[in-house]
């Protein structure tokens, strides 16, 4: 998988126009509505592009409320998504560009659909860029492994993607790989914990290397640690941090998966998750997260000290720096306590948040594209 670097996003909601790296362990830190949020849906938008939804998810946004609201330059509003990506050591990055704006007049489409306006792969050798797609509107070209550029047959909606539609992979492994590890990130932005919540419910007994956006297969995320790697270790420290002399324990799986809690105060005692508080669940969510057997390329978390105790502070961020270290880690946060504790880790990068003339904006990031002290380049 690929490693994210850098992300662009320019016309969306707040953010008229930002260019930031990204690195190992990333926090950004803020007051309520500084656009924080939506540094996290550009993230969660690339991946819907990957994933053939970007249209959908921008059309149930409203695609009006979803530009950008302050002033701008004449013309055509334009939603404008970047990433680049590359390989740990590697000479070459791959950057992925789409652009996305309102339907022409008279076109015959439905009128608030999103269209794909332009898209672009670009793979970066020092100075030299060579585009490996080139899309604009329903023309696409694309260069296959012989290095030629041809157009290619491809039936492309005005709302779809070339990335999500994707075809003979093989062909295109650029393409591909960017592709793959857009659809492998992970977002985790609260959850539910009503009764109804999946995280209060047994699971299908099935391997699960990685917890679901949604923790629908939390207990199955446990029972892997516990029946197919047979290590808890690090799994069982955590939770011993985070609630002294509780322990968690892990049902042995045959078709379905569960797990409960076992407190201090009442050692003798099993409490089901369908009985735990919403704050002890949400801990445990997240330990499936952050723990589990194989994270993914990039793990996003916005705002996950929402609903836990202050006493909980500590033993998150212990569990973001452990994940850090397996993987990109990207959080947002109102907590400057959390920030300060997950700081403490030599990879984190603390950003502070803020809106100028009402566009959010990262505090010390130049113009090009670099924080302050940073190279150009970087």
């Amino acid at each position: 998988m690929l490693t994210l670097k850098q992300v662009s996003t320019k016309g969306y909601r707040s953010l008229r126009a930002i260019h930031y790296p990204v690195g190992q362990l990333e926090v950004f830190v803020g007051a309520n509505g500084v656009g924080k949020t939506n540094l996290y849906r550009g993230l969660e938008l690339l991946q819907a592009a990957a994933d053939n939804r970007l249209g959908l998810v921008l059309a149930r946004e409203e695609l009006d409320s979803a530009f950008w609201a302050g002033p701008s330059k004449k013309g055509p509003r334009r939603i404008e998504l970047a990433a680049t990506l590359g390989q740990q050591g590697a000479t070459t990055q791959f950057r992925y560009e789409v652009e996305v704006g309102a339907p022409p007049i008279g076109s015959g489409a439905f009128p608030y659909e999103p269209h794909i306006k332009s898209e672009v792969l670009s793979a970066l050798t020092g100075e030299r860029k060579v585009r490996l797609l080139d899309r604009k509107g329903p023309s696409v070209m694309a260069r296959g492994d012989d290095g030629r550029p041809s157009e290619i047959d491809i039936d492309l909606l005005d709302s779809e993607t070339v990335l999500g539609r994707l075809q003979n992979p093989t062909e295109f492994p650029a393409m591909d790989a960017v592709r793959r590890t857009l659809l492998e990130w992970r977002f985790y932005h609260g959850f539910r914990t009503d009764e109804a919540s999946a995280l209060r419910r047994p699971c299908t007994a099935v391997a699960s290397p990685t917890l679901a956006s949604d923790g629908a297969n939390l207990a199955a995320v446990f029972a892997t640690l516990s029946q197919i790697r047979q290590d808890t270790v690090d799994l069982d420290r955590a939770i011993t941090g985070a609630f002294p002399a509780g322990a968690l324990e892990i049902g042995a799986a045959e078709t379905t998966a569960s797990f409960g809690m076992r407190f201090a105060e009442f050692p003798y005692r099993i409490f089901s998750a369908a009985e735990l508080s919403d704050g002890t669940l949400r801990f445990l969510a997240l330990a499936g997260a952050l723990m589990a057997y194989r994270l993914p390329p990039l793990i996003a978390l916005n705002e996950p000290e929402s609903s836990l105790h202050p006493d909980l502070m500590a033993p998150l961020a212990h569990m973001i720096r452990q994940a850090a270290r397996r993987t990109q880690v990207w959080l947002v946060t109102h907590s400057e306590s959390l920030a300060e504790q997950v700081g403490r880790d030599p990879s984190a990068s603390i950003r502070s948040v803020s809106k100028q003339d009402g566009a959010t904006w990262i505090e010390g990031l130049k113009l090009f594209g670099a924080y302050g002290g940073d190279d150009e380049e970087d």
